[in-house]
């Protein structure tokens, strides 16, 4: 099925990355992914579970960075096991390199790491697929120069918004259609897309009102893949809480966004 997943992606299938912020607990992992996991089996679209096992960039030094690479890549290996799922998971250092390609199928680059030049050529030695998350400083055209640097085709890039003054972001929709020059996939982030960083006394606050509307407008665009950070009960997420998506919105997020993809053709 992980396989499956891949070879879909590869073939160019439109897919959907969803999943927690961070691998809270093995519970929380195993309701997201089965939930998840059934809509995108009833709409028959590739899903790649994401979860992070370490947070590096946080604003604020007490704030929730995970359960660590060892109990996290336990829980996603969990995951990927009993959901016969394929795997992405953020990596911020190249010493976690080796660990995480043993569990993720795809080593995800932060955005604020897009430009570490070592990290994006060993995340891209294992043959692993990569997802490099463009920075929120980064022009869309630079994207290229960076993905050149993986001398891979398993490469995708990701928009997450760009800095808009203090605390704000903003995204900018032809940066969609010029990263797609490249002939890589593009996915859209329609969570961390709608953050307002630091905008909560130390910790970044979001729009996830605006969620689904741009996700859609994003699709009318033309994106290969969808992004979103979901759970049960965003308002009690131990990271991220005021960007993502309620669980229980997932199947309407995802049927808008396919009914756009439908009416293009």
């Amino acid at each position: 099925m992980v396989n499956d997943t891949l070879t879909r992606i590869e073939n160019g299938e439109f897919f959907l990355i969803a999943g927690p912020c961070v691998a809270e607990s093995e519970q929380l992992c195993d309701e997201i992914a089965d939930h998840v996991g059934k809509l995108a089996k009833r709409h028959n679209i590739p899903y790649v579970f994401k979860a992070s096992y370490r947070k590096a960039n946080r604003l604020a030094g007490t704030s929730y960075t995970g359960p660590g690479i060892e109990q996290g890549l336990a829980i996603l290996a969990h995951v990927k096991e009993k959901h016969g799922l394929a795997i992405l998971t953020d990596i911020h250092e190249t010493g976690e390199i080796d660990a995480a390609s043993r569990v993720a199928d795809i080593l995800q680059i932060p955005a604020f790491l897009c430009r570490q030049t070592d990290l994006v050529v060993r995340a891209a030695a294992t043959g692993k697929w990569i997802n490099i998350k463009k920075g929120q400083f980064l022009a869309p055209e630079d994207m290229s120069t960076i993905a050149v640097k993986a001398a891979s085709r398993k490469v995708m890039l990701t928009e997450r918004g760009t800095t808009f003054g203090y605390r704000n972001l903003v995204v900018d929709f032809r940066s969609l259609l010029i990263m797609k020059q490249t002939g890589l996939p593009v996915v859209f982030d329609a969570t961390h897309s709608l953050q307002l960083p630091g905008a909560g006394g130390g910790v970044s606050s979001g729009q996830p009102q605006y969620i689904i509307p741009m996700a859609r407008a994003a699709a009318a665009v033309g994106i290969d893949g969808l992004f979103v950070e979901t759970h049960p009960d965003p308002a009690k997420a131990l990271s991220d809480a005021g960007a993502m998506l309620p669980l229980s919105k997932m199947e309407t997020l995802i049927e808008s966004v396919l009914a756009i993809r439908s009416a293009l053709r």
